[in-house]
């Protein structure tokens, strides 16, 4: 099955590189933008066919490893 997990930086935390990405974007001519917030996105297979099982697993992991829930939050999706 496939597991897709979406981790971003918590409102409130100075997300710094979005900041650049905002700066830059004007610099180009898009002034219009406003409070960029830069994520990741991590794809990936899991084996198994019970998709509430993966999410609990997808959340083991991200708790563990792929967000540092100090600063960040995530959220989890299978197909």
């Amino acid at each position: 099955m496939k597991a897709k997990v979406h981790v971003y930086l918590k409102p409130g935390v100075l997300d710094v590189q979005g900041k650049a990405v905002e700066g830059a974007l004007h610099g180009l001519g898009w002034g219009g933008v406003s409070n960029v917030r830069v994520g990741k996105l991590l794809e990936f297979d899991m084996d198994g066919a019970d998709a509430e099982a993966a999410k609990g697993e997808l959340k083991a992991m991200c708790e563990k490893l792929l967000a540092n829930t100090v600063i960040e939050s995530y959220k989890v999706e299978v197909a």
